[in-house]
């Protein structure tokens, strides 16, 4: 048997799930046993990223004994865009800014 969490997080707590499942078991499997999918609709396994510790997994990856699987939303910004958006505001900041 393997111990395994499933862990996902919304923007006001986190769900963490404790498992106990057949040696062989794949990401998948725990995430359909885990329940989550029933109780946050918004899970798609074809939309939502997984991974295991933080690194990106397959569905079909198989589980070690103490892994942590993650389901991950996407994205509400683009990382770049952030950062190009402040960039500019401090390019901005410096050409108008009072004093030399």
């Amino acid at each position: 048997m393997l111990s395994i969490e499933i862990a996902y997080a919304l923007p006001q707590r986190q769900e963490l799930i404790r498992l106990q499942l057949p040696a062989g078991s794949v990401v998948q499997q725990a995430i359909e046993t885990s329940g989550l999918i029933q109780k946050y609709p918004a899970i798609d396994l074809k939309q939502n990223k997984v991974g295991i510790f933080g690194k990106l997994a397959k569905l079909d990856t198989p589980l070690r004994d103490r892994d942590r699987v993650e389901i991950y939303r996407p994205l509400i910004a683009d990382p770049k865009e952030v950062r190009r958006k402040r960039a500019e505001e401090g390019k901005a900041m410096k050409k108008g800014g009072g004093e030399s």
